[in-house]
């Protein structure tokens, strides 16, 4: 679907939103993660709080060890007022870690690895570290499996409202989740979720660009996290520049910057997740380790032949998983009516994956691609309750 232009700037549209939500609900809270959508959110929904008379604002922070100095700096600054209720969590869950085979996840805040935190437990009243603060939270619990209980938990019943700082430019699946008229919306807005009985998620700057975030810091003279002038020192352009969990599938590109930009944390980080260093090294832009270019078949072998030899240098509990999906990528086909998967076919077919061939297989083991996106497969909940009891056995044992 196209977009549709307003004269109405983004600034004043969201004042609009903003008190629309603080109008129609008593519970809200802000996902804050101390980037700079989250953080513009923020600002602006204190705002809007001390219109309506509705101080405090309730933020959820979940703190993932392996950040930047500046990012908790700047969420420090954020919460440490009596204008902000703020839940950090710093609770041992479950992450991606696609810059190792043998640890494909790791554990942030692992009580059991305490001596090796990049980080001690921040000091504030609002941490949250007891793994029995919250009736709902087992340890290895995926980041993904944790958001959505803790809005059942803060809304108890309910109606509440999430605000979450996504931006359409991003990305085209941010786009959608906007668009989706399939979707569940609050009383029509289409910049509304309802994701859950009593909860809703809305995003007030859904439409803004990167260049309006800038302008309203400078304007309206809003708190940032001072890491995006390091970035912007080092050369990163605006639209590249993010903070995320820095080692999963598409984030590790930008790993190398936590080398650059705060030496003393990376040093911390390649002690602490296995891989990191290797990340630094192969997973940028232009750098072939992690397939994101052309596969380099080496000589003596095809596609079929190498992905055979790929798989058998693996681990076995990551070769068996490889595997069964695989497998399921192949049988898939067959009943399409290809009985024999070709070792190459239509590069552009291959990268539309509107064909098999081994090519596309070796791609996804060489990119350590383990949820096989490059076969079009996704993470399913089924996925992630097969690889918790996974871990759970190989703990046991």
């Amino acid at each position: 679907m196209p977009k549709h232009y307003k004269e109405q700037n983004v600034y004043d549209a969201t004042i609009g939103r903003m008190d629309h939500v603080f109008s129609c609900f008593k519970k809200i809270y802000v996902s804050f993660s101390g980037g700079k959508d989250s953080g513009l959110l923020l600002n602006m929904a204190i705002e809007a709080a001390r219109r309506h008379g509705k101080l405090p604002v309730h933020v959820l922070v979940i703190d993932l060890e392996a950040q930047y100095r500046h990012t908790i700096d700047y969420i420090f600054r954020m919460v440490n007022c009596d204008e902000v209720k703020v839940y950090w969590v710093c609770l041992p869950i479950r992450l991606r870690n696609a810059v190792s085979q043998f640890n494909p996840h790791w554990l942030c805040w692992d009580p059991e690895k305490k001596h090796t935190w990049v980080r001690q437990l921040p000091k504030h009243p609002g941490v949250i570290a007891n793994e029995r603060f919250f009736p709902f939270f087992r340890r290895g619990m995926e980041f993904e499996e944790f958001v959505p209980e803790f809005g059942k938990w803060f809304a108890g019943g309910v109606n509440t409202a999430c605000l979450v700082g996504i931006r359409t430019d991003e990305s085209l699946n941010r786009f959608r989740t906007i668009r989706n008229n399939r979707k569940e919306t609050y009383e029509g807005q289409q910049w509304s979720t309802r994701t859950q009985e009593c909860l809703y998620n809305f995003y007030p700057i859904y439409d803004w660009a990167t260049k309006d975030i800038w302008i309203a810091n400078g304007k309206y003279g809003y708190d940032y996290n001072k890491i995006y002038d390091l970035m912007y020192l080092a050369g990163v352009p605006l639209p590249q520049q993010r903070l995320c969990q820095p080692f999963g599938d598409d984030q590790r590109k930008s790993l190398y910057l936590y080398k650059i930009l705060e030496p003393e944390m990376w040093t911390r980080i390649v002690s602490r997740v296995e891989g990191a260093n290797f990340g630094n090294r192969y997973s940028q832009i232009n750098k072939k380790a992690l397939g994101y270019f052309r596969v380099y078949l080496p000589h003596g072998h095809t596609y079929e032949s190498y992905a055979s030899f790929l798989l058998a240098t693996m681990p076995p509990h990551l070769r068996e998983h490889y595997l069964t999906r695989i497998n399921r990528f192949i049988d898939w086909w067959k009943k399409k009516g290809i009985d024999v998967i070709p070792n190459t076919a239509d590069p552009g077919l291959e990268r539309s994956k509107k064909t098999p061939s081994w090519r596309r297989i070796c791609k996804v083991l060489l990119k350590n691609d383990y949820w096989c996106t490059g076969l079009s497969f996704s993470q399913t909940k089924q996925a992630m309750v097969e690889q918790q009891e996974f871990i759970l056995k190989h703990i046991s044992l």
